[in-house]
């Protein structure tokens, strides 16, 4: 398997492959999102539940939570609106509750638009339909799982509120949704409601759709980027906006990549370690560069470490893990998503507690997530 697909299958949870363990939550809780059973919010890691069969999570900037269990169950709670916690209704939950019977999910992203993919290869959509991302050939939204068309050999899949992005099994980039700044690649700004390839390259990896401007990485290590340039969002040392995927820089050490869903800041970790981060910082410091208010167009590497895995960020805050099994943060910090007890922004990543048992983590916006042993 692709470096950079093994990595991220690795740490965003594949059932029955993944080590399971217990769900923390943190952040914003208006919607329930945090699975108290409450709509209290907490700036430091609370368990939910007493299950330590929490094989992945995706915490949503749609107020909502995304899990599945070693078993492969599927459970959701948070707010309904949208259908996006795929129970058929538009009510919220505050605690989490399976979705229907099934124990064959495997991987999954949530936003506004969620779409996971089963473990025989099936991908399976709910939520928001508006632009498109749902991939039905629709503008409609879903309130339960309906299966995108009739493959069964989708490998890894990422989604915002307007626009999705997938990847199969032969290699072909896949993508669809609103397309007005060229988001989806194709050489155009037409929208599209339904899964169109990208190209006829059978060497990509690992896709995210970031809002603005997904990023993807191939198979050689190579990364790339398309979609609207402004802010130094394609990281290509221009800040002009590009409707087809160019690469960044020459490198082909790149094994993973984070496009934020909903400000302007994009992530990286190369196959020695490193973190680098290129964009928008603003005066909350997202980029964990130490500095504020500065855009960068190109790739600099955040601090000299070299023991980064991955990182997780959908708004203004961003979670991390290195290998040593340690959770960061930084960034925007208003409702406590960094989980360091305050609501203090930090331009620099600070570790979230002592712990070393953390084994994946998630923001989106408001609220995190992570996974770690007991």
């Amino acid at each position: 398997m692709p470096l950079g697909l093994r990595m991220m299958m690795a740490t965003a949870g594949v059932s029955g492959s993944s080590p399971a363990g217990q769900l923390w939550m943190w952040g914003a809780n208006s919607n329930g999102q945090l699975g108290q059973g409450n709509t209290t919010g907490q700036s430091s890691p609370v368990q939910v539940g007493a299950l330590e069969t929490w094989a992945s999570i995706s915490a949503s900037s749609g107020g909502h939570t995304i899990g599945i269990t070693d078993s492969g169950a599927l459970f959701t709670w948070g707010g309904g609106s949208s259908g996006k916690l795929g129970h058929g209704v538009v009510t919220g939950l505050s605690s989490p509750v399976q979705v229907g019977a099934l124990t064959d999910w495997s991987t999954h992203d949530a936003y506004f638009t969620s779409l996971i993919i089963k473990t025989d290869g099936t991908m399976w959509s709910f939520g928001r339909g508006a632009y498109g991302p749902l991939g039905h050939g629709v503008v409609t939204g879903l309130s339960s799982p309906v299966q995108v068309g009739a493959l069964t050999t989708w490998a890894q899949a990422s989604s915002n509120s307007q626009l999705s992005g997938a990847v199969k099994t032969d290699g072909t980039l896949w993508t669809w949704g609103e397309n007005s700044s060229g988001q989806l690649g194709q050489g155009t700004t037409v929208g599209l409601s339904s899964p169109v390839q990208v190209g006829a390259l059978t060497d990509w990896a690992s896709v995210s759709i970031g809002i603005n401007a997904p990023h993807a990485i191939k198979t050689d290590g190579t990364l790339w980027s398309w979609g609207r340039g402004a802010s130094g969002n394609l990281g290509d040392n221009s800040v002009l906006g590009k409707s087809s995927p160019v690469q960044v820089g020459a490198l082909t050490t790149w094994a993973f990549t984070e496009a934020s869903t909903n400000v302007n800041s994009h992530f990286a970790v190369k196959t020695d370690g490193t973190a680098w981060a290129w964009g928008q910082s603003n005066t909350e410091g997202r980029l964990g560069l130490n500095e504020v208010s500065t855009t960068r167009s190109s790739p600099v590497q955040i601090g000299a470490l070299t023991d980064w895995l991955n990182m997780s960020t959908g708004g203004g805050g961003v979670v991390a893990l290195k290998t040593d099994g340690t959770a960061w943060s930084w960034g925007f910090n208003a409702s406590g998503e960094l989980g360091q007890g305050d609501t203090t922004s930090r331009s620099s990543p600070t570790q979230i507690g002592a712990l070393t048992t953390w084994l994946s983590v998630s923001n989106k916006a408001s609220n995190s997530a992570g996974v770690k042993t007991a």
